[in-house]
């Protein structure tokens, strides 16, 4: 079985595409949600955390996203312990779950595949890209967040030029139907492998 990575920058649509596939039929495992999941129901996860960041982190179980999000995007250094902590335990989780895949291939898809230099451990890496602009305004209308704050949350992540030296394939993501049919031929190339 192949593993595929599946990533893109915040608002590039990545979970629009992954969707795409999982209507193919293909296995898609989504890190963001299982991290968020993994973060509220492991109890090692959520008392690394809470050292990490105090204890504002929680509310009972449950994390305080807005909170975790104004302490690690404002100071790198916080950010790197934090992914240090939740992503080897999201890497482990992954592991498991593709074991029980019976498909040609899996894709994980993941904000920061490129950034935390796990791409080579792929066996093929899609970008999904769209306008600084376009990403933006769809952030803004999904989460509410604002121009400054989603600026801070991109400047964390690599720009598309650098992401697409290292892509097998890129998928520009402003329109759906185009969108689908790229998504279709990749597919298609993903069943040959």
């Amino acid at each position: 079985m192949k593993i595929i990575g599946l990533t893109g920058g915040i608002g590039s649509g990545k979970t629009t595409v992954s969707g795409m596939f999982a209507a193919l039929g293909v296995p898609v495992y989504n890190s963001d949600l299982e991290a968020k999941r993994l973060m509220h129901t492991s109890r090692t996860l959520r008392r690394k955390i809470s050292d990490l960041l105090g204890e504002g982190a929680y509310q009972g179980s449950e994390l305080q996203r807005q909170y975790v999000a104004e302490k690690v995007f404002k100071d790198a250094h916080l950010l790197k312990e934090l992914n240090a902590i939740v992503h080897p335990a999201v890497k482990r989780h992954f592991r498991r779950w593709a074991a029980k895949q019976n498909f040609p291939y899996v894709i994980q898809e993941a904000a920061i595949l490129f950034e935390n230099g796990s791409y080579p451990a792929f066996d093929k890496m899609i970008l999904v890209t769209a306008p600084e602009e376009i990403r933006i305004a769809r952030i803004q209308q999904r989460d509410g967040a604002t121009r400054k704050s989603i600026l801070e949350r991109m400047g964390h992540q690599w720009n598309d030029d650098q992401k697409a030296a290292l892509a097998d394939y890129i998928i520009e993501n402003t329109d759906l139907d185009h969108t689908r049919d790229q998504v279709a031929l990749i597919h298609a190339e993903l069943l040959e492998l």
